[in-house]
């Protein structure tokens, strides 16, 4: 059971609060079941309704301060993705992406980074699919770590980067 006030991570919605725990007065909906009533912290304007017996699905809580940031030294040591058949490589960011877990977000990143090195040295451009999910993957978990570590989102990726270089 999550609480009114807890921040939590749902779905591709990103990090959400708790706003209510109701049952809905909504056309449509099953009046006596009861929904987390969730406010997207980066959708302004947006409300998410959650049913309570479902919830383990698709709700976790944020990551604490001490996980985020063991999650940050863990990065170097986080596998790419193996891509072994280009068709199926937007099928494997979106399973990713679904997964609604840290890690995964991170191997989408630094795949699509090295991807993306491989392209323009060769003179290409990053394919569209690439850039969409890199933008999803980034904005997912730099949300995440920004609550975790009680930093502005924009602040994050540089966190990240002097950390990393610390070694």
């Amino acid at each position: 059971m999550f609480e009114i006030g807890e921040y939590v991570v749902c779905g591709n919605k990103g990090v959400c609060v708790v706003e209510d725990v109701a049952k809905l007065d909504i056309s449509g909906v099953d009046r006596e079941r009861e929904y987390y009533i969730l406010k997207p912290l980066y959708m302004a304007g947006s409300t998410v309704y959650v049913p309570v017996d479902s919830a383990e699905k698709s709700m976790r809580r944020v990551l604490k301060r001490h996980e985020a940031q063991k999650l940050i030294r863990d990065i170097p040591d986080i596998p790419l993705l193996v891509i072994t058949n280009d068709k199926l490589t937007e099928q494997m960011y979106r399973e990713c992406i679904r997964a609604n877990d840290c890690e995964e977000l991170i191997k989408i990143i630094k795949t699509i980074y090295m991807r993306k090195q491989k392209r323009l040295q060769a003179g290409r451009k990053v394919t569209a699919v690439d850039a969409k999910y890199f933008h999803m993957a980034e904005d997912n978990l730099y949300g995440e770590l920004a609550v975790a570590l009680e930093m502005p989102k924009d602040e994050v990726e540089g966190y990240i980067t002097r950390e990393m270089n610390k070694e």
